[in-house]
């Protein structure tokens, strides 16, 4: 799906942004996460493991023409520190790729070792693959064999492609609800999903997690009943989300493009700014445990390993000549919610100019990659909403100072560069909210008459919000007070998204329910977009 990553990162600017957190995080993190991942076996080798070791499933993502990343994480005990294996130590795990399900015609194989100072988690970056077309992975150690994985590589970058069929998920509180959309999400007929943020929660769990049970372990309400802050913490976190069986389905039967929110360190959290009574460099330590967590357990390559409380997550992938993908990270880099964060009304604190969601070196980087674009489609995976979304028809109305309305500087800045670049095909996807969205990208947010520039798609949540309703109460007034919106809807779900040279098509799935398992599903609205006459209408 992308050329080269080296070509693609960021250069000289994103080396200062990242020289700016080290410097923060120098301290704070005493260099307890900062060394590279490396294929290194450790003095002890781990003999024999006597349970089974997959238990968080295997995983694929960022697929390019040539290669993919695939990943495991070995934990027989996955609600235990270190997930049952010793606290120091490797295993070496064989993995296999083949041409098809049954393994017959192995492309590749290799071993590799999981290490205890990487959680025991496996990323193999697969060269040598052939374009566009799909593969069935699998990993072994000992006696023991993970289940198969089935992954696709993207198309060489001159392609012409047809069709592109993509996921749009986020957002899966464990306690809010069962990830049965996910059990859904693995049987759609995908090129890949993109997961835009809020894998994991922060937030501590009962015993009988909200909607759901924990499940049966070792003294699991002492393990998840606080706030995580320390490396172990979140790995036991993301055991919890991934010990899910339809979560592991989805991830099985598609590779993911990932990126975060803000839950995978704690609630709206803006760069290096700590909430409210904790001091900055222990914020610093809880930010660079949860970047390396996250790491560790995303099917991601070395190049987004991070440096202590600093992550390269943003970065370019393309799929032939049909679609280039900006995904984005609007956390880690952006100046500090105006007025308290919230919903609030717009001032001049909000409407600063210097004002930035996504830091400057990333901006500069989203630009100009714009003009480079040779894609149908310039698509911008990324986390919280984009448009403007007023609460009231009365002016003025709060506006979310988390999302693109607190930054608004920032977002006229990216559609200044759009039209600048002649991009008449643009597609931002988002999440957070954990509603149904569609929505025109406007010009001019006051003047509904005003040009369309692109169209955005927000899909709701997994899980989080708990069973939610099809038509909100505030349904109506909503839709009055955006009139470029189109769809609005608060049931859980996720969004699939067909491209092709001559239009984009989004159909917003929905499940009546969360807070029980077996939800059916439904297709509450289906839009279409054409090349080269940006708004949404009825598909």
């Amino acid at each position: 799906m992308a050329s080269s990553p080296d070509r693609e990162r960021p250069g000289t600017v994103a080396r200062h942004a990242r020289r700016r957190f080290l410097t923060l995080t120098a301290m704070a993190s005493a260099g307890a996460f900062a060394a590279a991942p490396r294929a290194h076996a450790q003095r002890h080798r781990v003999r024999r493991i006597s349970e089974f070791p997959f238990t968080l499933g295997v995983a694929s993502g960022d697929p390019l023409p040539a290669s993919v990343v695939l990943w495991t994480r070995l934990a027989p005990r996955p609600y235990e520190a270190g997930g049952g294996l010793p606290p120091a130590g490797s295993v070496d795990v064989q993995w296999d790729i083949a041409r098809d399900e049954q393994f017959h015609n192995i492309e590749r194989s290799g071993l590799t070792p999981a290490t205890a100072d990487l959680g025991y988690s496996v990323h193999v970056d697969v060269q040598g693959l052939e374009p566009d077309r799909p593969y069935w992975y699998r990993f072994r150690t000992g006696t023991w064999s993970s289940p198969a994985g089935r992954t696709r590589t993207a198309p060489a970058p001159q392609a012409p492609v047809s069709e592109m069929r993509l996921g749009l998920a986020s957002c899966q509180q464990y306690d809010g609800g069962y990830y049965t959309a996910h059990a859904h999400l693995a049987r759609e007929d995908l090129h890949a999903v993109f997961f835009v943020g809020d894998y994991i929660y922060e937030n501590a769990i009962d015993p009988q997690a909200g909607a759901r049970r924990l499940p049966a372990g070792h003294q699991l309400p002492g393990v998840f009943g606080h706030k995580p802050t320390t490396l172990a913490d979140y790995r036991l976190r993301y055991a919890l989300a991934k010990s899910d069986a339809d979560l592991q389905s989805a991830h099985a039967a598609h590779p993911w493009c990932v990126t975060w929110d803000d839950h995978e360190v704690v609630n709206n959290y803006a760069a290096d700014i700590p909430p409210a009574g904790e001091p900055t460099g222990q914020f610093l330590q809880r930010r660079a445990a949860a970047y390396r967590a996250y790491w560790e357990n995303m099917p991601l390559r070395p190049a987004q390993y991070p440096q202590g409380a600093d992550m390269l997550l943003y970065r370019r992938l393309r799929f032939g000549r049909l679609a280039q993908f900006d995904v984005l990270d609007t956390r880690q880099y952006r100046s500090d919610q105006a007025y308290g964060d919230g919903w609030q009304y717009p001032g001049p604190d909000s409407q600063n100019a210097s004002r930035t969601i996504t830091g400057h070196a990333q901006e500069r980087w989203l630009l100009n990659g714009f003009g480079a674009s040779p894609a149908t489609w310039n698509v911008i995976p990324q986390q919280v909403a984009f448009c403007r979304r007023r609460l009231t028809t009365t002016k003025p109305s709060p506006l979310s100072m988390d999302a693109w309305d607190g930054y608004p500087a920032s977002r006229n800045r990216v559609l200044d560069a759009v039209q600048a670049a002649g991009i008449n095909n643009l597609i931002v996807l988002s999440g957070d909210s954990h509603i149904h969205l569609a929505m025109d990208i406007k010009k001019n947010f006051d003047d509904p008459r005003s040009a369309t520039l692109g169209v955005e798609i927000l899909g709701t949540s997994i899980s989080s919000g708990g069973d939610g309703m099809n038509r909100p109460e505030d349904w109506a007034e909503i839709l009055a007070a955006n009139p470029h919106m189109s769809y609005y809807a608060k049931q859980r779900g996720y969004v699939v998204i067909t491209l092709t040279p001559t239009h984009a098509r989004a159909d917003y799935r929905t499940l009546p329910h969360v807070t029980r398992p077996g939800a059916p599903l439904i297709t509450g609205a289906s839009l279409v977009t054409e090349a080269g006459h940006p708004g949404f209408r009825p598909a």
